[in-house]
């Protein structure tokens, strides 16, 4: 399993989600709390959005905790919206192409779980893809073909709906090629004006997922795990939920994947 974190709200620079705060993304990527692999150096990336439409990307193989280029950029880049991961592979290559965040146009999109026996069912899942979707598959991920079926399903128009379609169809292949636990996944996803998430497992064992707002900043962070263990306003993110998330708050809708 990987950790991620996202922010929105007044611009910040990166480090202060991503580096300073004492159980940090990097420390996550050494040293996760409430994951199943404590340790998260598969790769990390970030995204981030500042004049232009589509975000910036710097992704990288190196675990997070031993690049200093990370350390360098999140120090000097701000922004009013971004994404890190870092990532703990499931079975897939350790490359640029399958690091998060994925971004296609101005969309982008970050996962944390897994589709259960999806490398025996890989084809079936990129064959689900339009041409042009297909077109912008860079890696072998299965996080990678969701974000790209949400296009195609119609994520620009209906976020939720979107993702939940993408889901099902993905759950449904598990179900009949794969192996349980089906689904099991965080997910935040932004358009660069909006960010939103989802939480859901086809069993009772979702991915931890909390947000917060930042006394200090005034915007609010997404995260897999608490960033800083001594403050203890973090909310959990319901299981089978998705959210709009806004500096002044999140707002839940349910989430019920359908093929």
């Amino acid at each position: 399993m990987c950790r991620w974190a996202a922010y929105i709200g007044p611009s910040i620079r990166i480090e202060e989600i991503v580096c300073a705060p004492r159980q940090s993304l990097v420390a996550q990527s050494l040293h996760a709390r409430e994951a199943k692999s404590e340790t998260n150096g598969d790769g990390f990336g970030l995204a981030w959005y500042g004049d232009l439409d589509e975000p910036g990307l710097y992704r990288e193989v190196l675990p997070a905790w031993s690049d200093c280029n990370l350390r360098s950029i999140a120090r000097q880049v701000s922004s009013r919206l971004f994404m890190a991961h870092v990532r703990a592979s499931t079975g897939g290559a350790t490359s640029r192409d399958n690091c998060h965040p994925f971004v296609c146009g101005r969309w982008s999109f970050m996962h944390n779980g897994q589709i259960g026996g999806y490398h025996g069912f890989r084809r079936q899942a990129d064959m689900m893809l339009s041409d042009a979707r297909y077109a912008h598959r860079r890696g072998a991920t299965d996080s990678e073909a969701i974000f790209l079926l949400a296009l195609d399903e119609g994520l620009e128009d209906d976020p939720c709906g979107a993702l939940a379609r993408a889901t099902g169809r993905f759950e449904a292949l598990s179900r009949a090629h794969g192996a349980a636990p089906h689904v099991r996944m965080t997910v935040a996803l932004s358009d660069g004006a909006r960010l939103f998430c989802a939480r859901y497992a086809s069993d009772d064992h979702p991915p931890t997922l909390y947000h917060r707002r930042s006394r200090r900043f005034g915007g609010r962070a997404l995260v897999s795990e608490p960033l800083d263990l001594d403050e203890g306003d973090w909310e959990a993110v319901p299981p089978s939920t998705f959210a709009e998330v806004t500096p002044e708050g999140v707002t839940l809708s349910p989430f019920r994947p359908c093929a």
